[in-house]
């Protein structure tokens, strides 16, 4: 059998923001910004990430907060475009972040699945028929027509989780949601992500959780200001991750 395909590839990728630095000003002062904006401070929040993820495997991404793990997911969803270097993916990307992201609030359950469906290229046709998978992967059959303003954020976790999954898609990123899931959806959630994994889908997620991580993904990366510290087997990432960050 021939060598797994990676379904994503990262290469010197660098990320950069501007941060603009402001305190307490009064009228004067701003009327003066007007004429003279305030100096802006170039911050990299990726230096240099390169990394290869192969079909059928869940990566794991740790770090402290600030570290760069979900600039890295956001940039290879097509949310950020890189300022320096290349990413290459194989296929549909789905994606969990904020449960408020891609959510018209005033739009029902209903209606935000076809508006998602609809802005990641598909069909009407395509949508109706994965609509059976996401009633039953949800779980909100009686709320789908409900509008979203008026769910809990457990209920957009779930609705934002069926819609990631019901297309099949080649690559997964999961960032930080996971503890607005009840501890059973978890358990749900975790097992449908082996069985896309067992589909041959590419897996990250960006967790503190390391119970879970440790459980559940098969190879962790551990970020750090920006860079790429460790990348292997999850034992030996997280034994240096947490040697780390504990106290002393």
């Amino acid at each position: 059998m021939g060598e797994t395909q990676y379904l994503l590839e990262v290469e010197d990728l660098r990320k950069r923001f501007h941060v603009r630095h402001e305190g307490r000003t009064s009228i004067k002062q701003m009327v003066v910004r007007m004429l003279r904006p305030y100096p802006h401070e170039p911050f990299w929040a990726l230096r240099g990430v390169s990394l290869r993820v192969r079909g059928g495997e869940i990566v794991g991404l740790v770090g402290a907060n600030g570290s760069g793990k979900s600039t890295l997911l956001r940039v290879i969803a097509g949310i950020y475009v890189p300022t320096e270097g290349h990413v290459t993916v194989s296929g549909h990307v789905g994606s969990l972040f904020e449960l408020e992201a891609g959510f018209n609030v005033e739009l029902t359950g209903f209606e935000n699945i076809f508006l998602s469906g609809l802005l990641m290229g598909y069909k009407r046709d395509e949508i109706t028929e994965a609509l059976p998978y996401m009633r039953e992967t949800s779980e909100l059959l009686q709320f789908l027509d409900v509008p979203v303003k008026l769910y809990s954020s457990g209920m957009k976790f779930r609705l934002g989780f069926a819609i990631a999954l019901a297309f099949n898609p080649q690559i997964l990123l999961v960032d930080e949601v996971m503890a607005a899931a009840d501890e059973t959806f978890q358990r749900f959630v975790y097992r449908a992500l082996e069985e896309a994994r067992d589909r041959g889908s590419a897996i990250m997620i960006v967790s503190h959780e390391m119970d879970a991580v440790r459980r559940h993904c098969d190879r962790v990366i551990w970020l750090s200001q920006g860079e790429i510290l460790a990348d292997g087997p999850t034992d030996e990432v997280l034994e240096m991750y947490l040697s780390d960050v504990a106290p002393g």
